[in-house]
Formats: C-alpha cells, sequence, structure tokens
C-alpha cells in the first residue's frame, strides 16, 4: 500500500501525462477591476441547460473574490498565447496591462486572439476538497478558427502539425 505522499506524488505524476486544452478565466471583482488566472481544470458538463465548470484552488489569491462573481468568461488558449498562459499563473499584480482584452456586451473581461471564449452566468459552486469548482452557464460563445494550446508533462504547447496530416 502506498503511503499518503507516494500516492499524492502518483497523482501528479497521473493527471500531469493527461493532455489537456489551457484556459484563462477572468471576471471583475467586486471593485470593477478584472481578474483571472490560468485554469486546465475545464470540461463541459450538460447540453440542457449548456454548462461547463472549472475548478479553483482555495489557496489562490483571488480565490475570495472568485467566490463573489456571479458571471465569468472562459478564455480558451490558443497554440500561439503561451505568453498569457504563463502571463495569468504568475505573480504579476496587473496582468491586464500586460495583454489585449475588451469589456464585453455582457460586462465581462475578454482576451483577445484566443481560440474561443465562454461568458457564463454562476450556476453553482461545489466545494471539493483543497478546490472549489464553479460551474456556470454559458450565455455567449465566439470561436475562432485556431489550433489550441495544450499542456502536458508541466508543459505547455501546440498540437505538432504532423498530427494533422
Amino acid at each position: 500500500m502506498e503511503s499518503k505522499v507516494e500516492q499524492i506524488a502518483s497523482f501528479k505524476a497521473t493527471m500531469g501525462n493527461y493532455p489537456t486544452g489551457v484556459t484563462v478565466v477572468t471576471a471583475f471583482n467586486q471593485k470593477g477591476e478584472p481578474m483571472g488566472l490560468t485554469v486546465n481544470s475545464f470540461a463541459s458538463v450538460s447540453l440542457e441547460p449548456l454548462l461547463i465548470l472549472w475548478s479553483i484552488d482555495k489557496r489562490v489569491f483571488s480565490y475570495d473574490e472568485f467566490l463573489k462573481v456571479d458571471k465569468f468568461t472562459v478564455n480558451i488558449l490558443a497554440a500561439d498565447q503561451g505568453d498569457l498562459c504563463t502571463l495569468f499563473s504568475s505573480k504579476v499584480e496587473d496582468r491586464f496591462s500586460q495583454c489585449e482584452w475588451k469589456k464585453s456586451e455582457l460586462n465581462l473581461p475578454v482576451l483577445s486572439n484566443t481560440l474561443a471564449t465562454l461568458q457564463c452566468r454562476v450556476f453553482s459552486q461545489i466545494d471539493a476538497g483543497d478546490h472549489t469548482t464553479m460551474i456556470g452557464e454559458v450565455l455567449h460563445i465566439q470561436n475562432n478558427d485556431k489550433e489550441p494550446l495544450l499542456y502536458h508533462r508541466r508543459t505547455i504547447g501546440a498540437i505538432p502539425e504532423e498530427f494533422y496530416n
């Protein structure tokens, strides 16, 4: 039987070997300031209604602020947006001054030139261990014809072009 430390290490290795897309979740805090963080725990949940989910670590500096929002945007990053992944996972305070973004008609911060954006209303928040899972009802979708940015084995990158041939 594995010890708890060994089990956690094994779990991290297993999940790190599972490739995922990369998103940046954005919202406005209670002061009206944009905030955002890099997230790879993103998935679809339901078609009726249209629901998605993502999880936020309770230790993240913006955790309490994200729990107070009623809307958020999931910005699915394109293959050429590794810099945004790095920026929004850093400790840089004014992240939005270092990237292109706009305020949407739904009054949400939306990053520019992404693969897609899903603007959502908070549907549910579920306590899940050291994270909270945020379920959002999709209000607006913007798709762009781009390739995705992927996260695999602690590395970000694009799908090799030969994969498509």
